[in-house]
């Protein structure tokens, strides 16, 4: 069955840097894109960054772009997500994401804490 699990998440001060990673599995990896999305509490699961099946189209919410590199590992079946330059309005629950037959799957999350 298909499985997405993040880590790599924590606290870090603001300015700080912390890489996700999500390995995937029960699915052929580098067919599908890739995706992922944070929750913040009391406010909804918005769109952080999607990553194309090879890796070369990539697109960001206005509100990560240029700190938050996506990239993919297609031997590895990881995507990663490189938090740069954190912000406190950063916090939130990390979740990878990808869609399969108009289904969505979801990781279990992992959390990231940007405070002083």
């Amino acid at each position: 069955q298909v499985q997405l699990v993040e880590s790599g998440g924590g606290l870090v001060q603001p300015g700080g840097s912390l890489r996700l990673s999500c390995v995937a599995s029960g699915f052929t990896f580098s067919s599908y894109v890739m995706s992922w999305y944070r929750q913040a509490p009391g406010k909804q699961r918005e769109l952080v960054a999607t990553i194309s099946e090879s890796g070369i189209r990539k697109s960001y919410a206005d509100s990560v772009k240029g700190r938050f590199p996506i990239s993919r590992d297609n031997v590895k079946n990881t995507v990663y997500l490189q938090m740069n330059e954190l912000k406190p309005e950063d916090t939130a629950v990390y979740y990878c994401n990808t869609r399969l037959n108009a289904r969505a799957y979801w990781g279990q999350g992992t959390q990231v804490t940007v405070s002083s």
